[in-house]
């Protein structure tokens, strides 16, 4: 009889909540909160952290999407060394003939050729590449990721690179499976402040980072015509949620140091209604705050409707100093450390204001990161978003040409992915809390 009555109770709690018909997570609620259920690995599938391919001479490519991303990135492999464009697909034969424009006045051979619906099928089987790189629109990021990887390819993939929780285990089993690197392309971890600011909280400038803060805040009400059939706009009008999470997500957990020495827990998320009426899904804001294992936290926003400046805030706060993008880039230090980094006529400076610019100088010449001080002229010469893109695109093809580990694994792409569906599921139960899923399965030991 208990156990009838327990399982009475879960209906009516199962019933009492909203969970959307679209959601892909597999999931169970237990005491006020959401927990996805993680699938087992299959046999023969090893974890990919800190995982290196064999070095690679020449890293021979395969661009799949040549719409508003894909052509610069063309271009700036063009800059890079031990690089090889093997292949250009888009639906449209048009984009593909202006890539290949692209590589003439570079000076380089035409790529071979593909188009239409099913193009990248037969791009992803030659058998002379080595990576694929990824810039379609979002919801075909994973069945071309898939794909490429089960016909030995690396692959790169532009951001959000999967959906919902089913997308993010099936790119991650099949990595597992087939041990080839899935890298999602978020470049603004290559950001010239960012890197230098996470140069500084590694080395201890801050003490300890105990919050740290994200966004996207993008008014695209100009911009949406610009996407392929809208695809965008369609996608927004359709889901609930933050659903591009990893321009803020991404710096603020590598400034956590998520998945090798903390994990993200929780989420709880809220939004606002829509300006665009009811049958419009994503609300005009959107925030999150998150926890991790270590007691840390992390704020994210998502607002691409609003009358707003653009901004990815990213803030960072510890126990001895500050650090802030947007709207202003500054840095703020307790008197201990600046005393440390600071010699001469700065004594009386507190963490009260941000430290004069002459000082914020001084701090981010000498914590350069090591990326900047050898790829800044050229990023800023050949440019995507001021240099970050060459900055991704140059280490990606190093560390490939090298035998390294990737900067970012597929684990980074499920944890900064993962929170636009489990922000949906949140928000559509009365904002309880969600469980974050380990998506390395125990494998980081955390």
């Amino acid at each position: 009889m208990k156990k009838l009555f327990a399982f009475v109770i879960a209906l009516a709690v199962l019933a009492s909540c909203n969970i959307p018909e679209s959601t892909s997570a597999d999931y169970r609620i237990e005491n006020g909160k959401i927990i996805c259920n993680v699938p087992d690995k299959e046999p023969g599938q090893q974890d990919m952290l800190n995982f290196a391919a064999p070095g690679i001479e020449t890293v021979r490519v395969g661009f799949v999407g040549l719409g508003m991303r894909g052509p610069g990135a063309v271009y700036r492999f063009t800059y890079i060394p031990d690089v090889e464009v093997v292949a250009l697909c888009d639906v449209e034969p048009d984009r593909v003939s202006d890539a290949q424009k692209i590589l003439r006045d570079r000076g380089l051979p035409e790529a071979a050729s593909y188009s239409g619906y099913d193009g990248w099928k037969a791009l992803c089987e030659r058998s002379d590449i080595d990576l694929i790189y990824i810039c379609t629109d979002w919801v075909n990021h994973e069945p071309i990721a898939r794909y490429a990887m089960e016909c030995g390819k690396h692959t790169a993939i532009e951001v959000p690179a999967a959906m919902n929780l089913k997308e993010i285990w099936s790119l991650i089993n099949t990595s597992e499976k087939t041990r080839k690197h899935c890298i999602m392309l978020e470049n603004c971890v290559y950001d010239f402040f960012e890197l230098t600011t996470l140069n500084m909280a590694r080395q201890g400038v801050f003490g300890e980072v105990m919050h740290v803060e994200g966004s996207y805040i993008h008014n695209l009400e100009a911009f949406w015509n610009e996407y392929w059939h809208n695809w965008r706009l369609d996608y927004n009008s359709k889901h609930r949620g933050d659903v591009y999470p990893t321009h803020g997500l991404g710096p603020a957990c590598q400034l956590l140091d998520i998945h090798r020495s903390d994990m993200l827990k929780t989420l709880v998320a809220m939004d606002t209604k829509s300006s665009r009426g009811q049958d419009f899904q994503n609300g005009d804001h959107t925030m999150m705050m998150i926890s991790t294992a270590k007691g840390k936290t992390i704020h994210i926003q998502h607002d691409v409707t609003s009358p707003r400046p653009y901004s990815r805030m990213y803030q960072l706060t510890g126990t001895k100093g500050f650090a802030n993008k947007y709207p202003v880039e500054g840095y703020a230090l307790d008197t201990e450390q600046l005393s440390k980094d600071v010699r001469g006529t700065y004594d009386r400076l507190t963490s009260h204001s941000f430290v004069p610019a002459e000082v914020k100088k001084t701090l981010m010449e000498k914590y350069k990161h090591p990326f900047t001080k050898e790829l800044e002229t050229m990023a800023k010469k050949v440019g995507g978003h001021g240099g970050m893109d060459f900055i991704m695109d140059y280490r990606l093809v190093y560390c490939l040409h090298n035998g390294l580990p990737l900067d970012m694994d597929v684990y980074d792409m499920a944890e900064w992915c993962c929170v636009g569906e489990l922000s949906s599921l949140s928000i559509e139960n009365g904002n309880i809390p969600v469980e974050i899923p380990d998506f390395t399965r125990g494998a980081a030991g955390l």
